[in-house]
């Protein structure tokens, strides 16, 4: 008896991995055009993906990433699980645009209630373009979910050929293919041209089916703001973050999560008008460590989330605490 192939969906957002250029060297203004392929027709290109597994798909969105934020994570995020839970579906491939892809792709990794695989690609150049890595990128994705290695990794990003961890990629250069990277920890493994799926790592922070966060109740999420540090800058943001009584806010500094004098002063008034203030660093790789002043100043810290990360655990935790110690609690774990 022959065994059935995995059985993935496709769910597509629009982004670069579906947009339509004026020509084959317009790497740069197909934005600008707004034309896209549907999620079909991007399957469609790429015949061979139907040795790999049986495919079903859906658009659910057709935008640049730059206009998904926290209301289509909340829908993506339940759709996965619709899919997931209630199908035979073994495993999900998501297309998106590459500006927020690393931010979709944790939250995905923090609110998914499955072991199977979750995996989210894009593209840097778009598919009507000479080199492009969208048909390879998608290619690659289904080949990782529909693997049984890629079972309870969390959420997994996949392009140029390497498979990272959503907690940790992050998007490096604006044009190049090898974009996304993940800090001095290094990727999980590689999509291969021999056709292989390989882990060398697995991700030992918890994920998925593993957090405490559910959102399928929710319709919005507690707003969070970033104020970023920069020589010279004063209370002027931070301050507007106040005014505005978001529930939260990631405060973005030098190196060890150092801040100019009036910026540390006002973050520590943020956090006793019971406003929880995350600390993060600006650089791209290392912790900010919990010290003395830190807590007695009340903030918390981000340990090695980049700041749009720290954001998004901020925001998840404060839909269920605004305990500082447990809030701190979850920086450590997740």
């Amino acid at each position: 008896m022959a065994h059935r192939k995995p059985l993935i969906h496709v769910i597509g957002t629009g982004g670069t991995i579906a947009g339509i250029g004026s020509d084959r060297l317009d790497y740069t203004q197909y934005a600008e055009l707004g034309k896209k392929f549907s999620i079909e027709q991007s399957l469609d290109r790429i015949s061979e993906i139907n040795a790999l597994a049986d495919i079903q798909s859906e658009d659910m969105i057709s935008v640049g990433s730059p206009a998904i934020g926290p209301k289509e994570w909340l829908q993506l995020s339940k759709r996965i699980n619709t899919v997931l839970n209630s199908t035979n579906v073994d495993g999900v491939v998501v297309t998106h645009g590459t500006a927020t892809l690393e931010e979709t792709a944790y939250f995905l990794h923090l609110t998914v209630k499955s072991k199977k695989p979750v995996v989210i690609t894009g593209a840097m150049r778009p598919p009507t373009a000479f080199g492009t890595d969208a048909d390879l990128n998608l290619i690659d994705a289904v080949r990782v979910a529909a693997s049984p290695h890629a079972t309870d990794k969390g959420v997994v990003t996949v392009l140029n050929n390497e498979i990272h961890c959503a907690r940790d990629v992050y998007k490096a250069n604006t044009l190049r293919v090898e974009t996304f990277r993940a800090n001095e920890l290094g990727f999980l493994g590689y999509s291969d041209s021999d056709g292989e799926v390989l882990f060398y790592r697995s991700p030992l922070r918890k994920h998925t089916h593993a957090t405490d966060f559910d959102v399928e109740t929710l319709s919005e999420l507690p707003r969070v703001d970033i104020v970023y540090a920069y020589a010279g800058s004063d209370n002027l943001l931070i301050n507007a973050v106040r005014q505005n009584k978001s529930d939260g806010m990631v405060l973005t500094g030098f190196g060890s999560g150092t801040l100019p004098p009036i910026m540390l002063e006002t973050g520590a008034e943020t956090t006793q008008e019971g406003i929880p203030v995350v600390l993060a660093s600006r650089s791209t790789a290392g912790r900010i460590v919990i010290t003395p002043r830190i807590t007695k100043l009340g903030f918390l810290v981000a340990d090695n989330l980049h700041p749009q990360k720290a954001r998004i655990l901020l925001m998840l935790g404060l839909t269920i605490t605004k305990n500082p110690d447990i809030l701190q609690e979850m920086f450590m774990v997740y």
